[in-house]
Formats: C-alpha cells, structure tokens, sequence
C-alpha cells in the first residue's frame, strides 16, 4: 500500500552530472503542474553533483546517495522510496517541457483503463541545442506489438505510469542495461493500456563519448530483450513481426552511431549494422530518406565519394529486387 504525499514522484538517477544536473532539475521544478516529489538517486557521483543539489533551494527535492550500481538499481531505489500516485523518470541530462507533467497526467485521468501516457521526443545534442531528429508515435490502447516492433517511446526520461503497476510487475531490469527501458516499457504494455499525448516533450540529449562501444552493448542486450519477449509471447501472429523486431534495431542503432560522429571504425560498423537490417527486412528500404541519409554518412567515414555512395546504394537495391523476385518465384512454384 502506498500512501501518497504528492500526486506524482519524479525519480532523477545521476551520476556525474555536474554539467547538466541542475538544468534537468530545475526542468522539474518549473512544471506548470507542481503536486510533486522530485526524487534525485545520486549514485556514487564523485565530482560536484552533491554540491550542486545541495545548493538548490526547493522543498520538493529529496537526494539520496548510495554507491555506485547503475541507472536500472538507482530508478528501482526511486521506485521504492515514491509515494506519488504516479511515477515518472528523468535522466540526468535530459529535459522537459514544462507542461510535461500536466498534460501526461491529464491523459492519464481522462484514460483511467491506461498505466502509462507518453509523449514525444526532440533530439539536443550536448549543447543542449535541438536537432532535426525526433520520435513522434501516436499508438493508444494495447500497443504490446508495435512497441515489440519498435521502442517508440525513445528513451526512458518519457513516460508517466501509475504506481500501482509496480506492485503487479518487477521494476528495472540491471542484466540487460542499457536496454532496461525497452524491456520495463515491454512489461507493462503486455498488461497495461498506454495514451499518447501528440506533444514533444522531452528533450533527449546524445552524447557521443564512447559511442561505438555503447552501441555494440546496446546490441547485445537489446537483442535479449527481444528474445526475452518473444519467447513469452509465442502465438505465431507476434512471432511474424521478429525480422522486423530486428530489423528496426539494427536501424536505429546504425542512425544512433552516425547522429554525431563519422570516424571510420563507426562508418565501419554502421554498414553492418545498416546491412543487418536489410537482410531482416529488405521493406526498411522504403524508408527512402532515412536510408539514403545512412548510406551517404557511411560513404563520408568511409571516405568514399558521393559518387560511388550513390553505386552503392544503387547495388543494395539490385541485390534485393533480385531476392525479392527470386523468393516470389520460390512461393509460384
């Protein structure tokens, strides 16, 4: 049972976060909805992030400290110590519109039968300043298969859900971080209805340190992920979206690669990755600009001309018009 102080609890997990933690913070603070808890995990931070936090004036902002153990240990801490009827995640360097609250939980109250309200998302690079990339899904109701499909929700500083949900289901999952958003949004959706709310609220910041290995990581747990869910959703109508499942991955993961950096190794691994995709669906290629874009940044770190990025995408069309009308030919026979 828990027994609420505040409507919503917002649990912030940092660590090191001194450059941006008080902009995300204050992102909380100026919500034009204020019935709130604002739940900072710090999670063994040993630069100036203490200081900061210490130094900020606010009622509402409850810091708790502990070793360092990760994003998906220091979310489920926030969980247990919330007593908001709703709950809602923010990473440290991410950012919120100030309505954000307001408008989720209104759709939350007008939706009673769903758990979860999610909005959409704007790209900032490490500047802070907004990009031309961002996610913008309108999926209602049980949405279980599209979100297998694909993580539409972005990242995991979006969504509000109803506390009550984390007495049913098991909170963060460590073992497959950093892909522990994706598999906890998984659970939900396979027993809550979800609303969207048609708004870019959150600011989803990408840092492109280390990026390369990240995404090998990402890989790896999200391909978990997703056989963890299939595996428990064995009716064949879900089992048919698995090479699409995989083939959305490998394509997010090769535009995630190539949104900031360009170097050779990434170019290297993004045409496998981009390659991965096609091979699971070659249907990703009508995500004409999308694709064009890849290929001509792989081309660039590859150091290749325009010229002959150009051959190449020309040759991966060839390559899959010959397959797709050899496996036409396969179901005539």
């Amino acid at each position: 049972m828990r027994y609420s102080v505040a409507t919503i609890s917002v649990v912030i997990p940092v660590y090191n976060g001194e450059r941006t933690i008080a902009e995300t913070v204050n992102s909380v603070l100026e919500q034009t909805f204020q019935d709130f808890e604002l739940i900072v995990i710090d999670d063994g931070s040993h630069d100036a992030t203490t200081e900061i936090l210490a130094a900020i004036d606010d009622p509402r902002l409850k810091v708790f400290s502990y070793p360092n153990a990760g994003v998906a240990v220091s979310r489920n801490r926030g969980i247990e110590l919330a007593s908001g009827e709703f709950v809602s995640f923010l990473d440290a360097d991410d950012l919120w519109t100030r309505d954000k609250l307001e408008m989720q939980l209104n759709a939350l109250r007008d939706h009673p039968e769903a758990a979860v309200s999610y909005s959409w998302t704007t790209v900032i690079d490490e500047m802070g300043i907004r990009t031309d990339y961002g996610i913008y899904p309108t999926l209602n109701g049980y949405v279980f298969p599209d979100l297998l499909e694909l993580f539409f929700l972005g990242n995991g500083s979006n969504a509000l859900v109803r506390s009550s949900v984390f007495d049913q289901i098991e909170g963060f999952d460590q073992t497959v971080a950093p892909a522990e958003d994706w598999d906890l949004f998984l659970r939900l959706a396979a027993n809550f209805d979800f609303v969207a709310v048609p708004k870019a609220h959150i600011l989803y910041r990408v840092v492109s340190s280390s990026l390369s290995s990240n995404v090998l990581l990402q890989e790896k747990q999200m391909l978990k992920v997703i056989e963890r869910a299939y595996s428990q959703e064995p009716g064949k109508s879900l089992q048919d979206l698995r090479k699409k499942s995989y083939a959305n991955m490998y394509l997010y993961l090769a535009a995630r690669l190539l949104r900031e950096t360009s170097s050779r190794e990434n170019g290297k691994l993004a045409a496998r990755l981009l390659w991965l995709s096609i091979m699971n669906d070659a249907k990703i290629l009508k995500q004409t600009t999308l694709v064009s874009i890849l290929i001509f940044k792989i081309a660039t770190a590859l150091s290749l001309s325009p010229k002959n990025s150009l051959a190449i995408r020309e040759s991966v069309k060839s390559l899959l018009q010959r397959s797709s009308k050899t496996a036409l030919d396969d179901r005539k026979r």
